[in-house]
């Protein structure tokens, strides 16, 4: 079994694949600096408290947008498991050719996800939406060429930014609303955080079409933690949740063959 982890700026996200099957998920607070050896108990007791034996972790493949957890992470898979982490990083495989001006600068789980992309859908357009503590979108051409992308505040953050800069708003749950026009003040922050998300797929999306794949048609792909409130929005092609986890086993056995 192989244990996948991505570290965000809010959350550790980790998987447990058996072949290309997601059996397990779980998440953990990344906020804040953790010691390895915290990261390692954690770790290890949550695949025991949800029945799987660490002994039968067979590969640990990561990948890391927050420079200051990734050296604690590779420190508890080495002491806990016994294993080096295989890295998403510049100079590893991705079978993807990146256009960046500084390719070292895309994000590790932006590129998880286009390798992902094109492997599940090969021979493709994509435009790829991760809806996490930044909103990314990342347009991937049919010949795996990957353009680069957008980013913008995240849902969360922008739901934090309203609270903390109004004096008479607060934070709530976000969650798509029953109604375009909220009646209380609560309804009308929920539908103003979805539907501004939402419109600006749609005008992103069309852009990116029109400007970088001289109009021809493109997969418009949801994934991260908020992706599923889109689910039933009749604007995505796919809603992929895993794509990041899909996207590291892939990159990992990319990599794990070509040594």
């Amino acid at each position: 079994m192989l244990l996948v982890l991505d570290v965000g700026n809010s959350n550790i996200l980790a998987g447990v694949l058996d072949g290309d099957k997601v059996k397990l998920r779980f998440r953990r607070n990344s906020k804040g600096e953790a010691a390895s050896d915290e990261i390692g108990v954690f770790l290890k007791t949550a695949l025991r408290e949800n029945g799987v034996d660490p002994a039968r972790i067979t590969g640990i493949a990561a990948c890391s947008v927050v420079p200051e957890v990734s050296y604690a992470l590779r420190s508890a898979c080495i002491k806990y498991f016994g294993q080096e982490p295989f890295l998403l990083q510049s100079g590893v495989k991705t079978g993807l050719n990146i256009k960046y001006k500084n390719p070292q600068e895309v994000g590790a789980d932006r590129i998880a996800n286009a390798i992902a992309g094109t492997t599940l859908y090969p021979g493709e357009n994509l435009v790829i939406v991760d809806f996490g503590t930044a909103t990314t979108f990342c347009a991937v051409a049919k010949n795996r060429d990957y353009l680069g992308g957008l980013i913008m505040p995240g849902l969360r953050i922008s739901m934090e930014a309203l609270a903390s800069r109004a004096a008479l708003l607060r934070q709530v749950e976000i969650m798509r609303p029953a109604a375009l026009v909220g009646r209380t003040t609560v309804e009308s922050i929920q539908s103003g955080l979805y539907h501004s998300n939402l419109e600006a797929v749609k005008g992103i999306y069309a852009e990116i079409k029109k400007t970088s794949f001289s109009g021809e048609n493109a997969r418009l792909v949801g994934t991260g933690g908020f992706s599923k409130l889109f689910e039933d929005a009749g604007v995505f092609d796919t809603i992929e949740p895993d794509l990041v986890l899909q996207g590291m086993r892939i990159a990992w056995d990319l990599n794990r063959k070509a040594k």
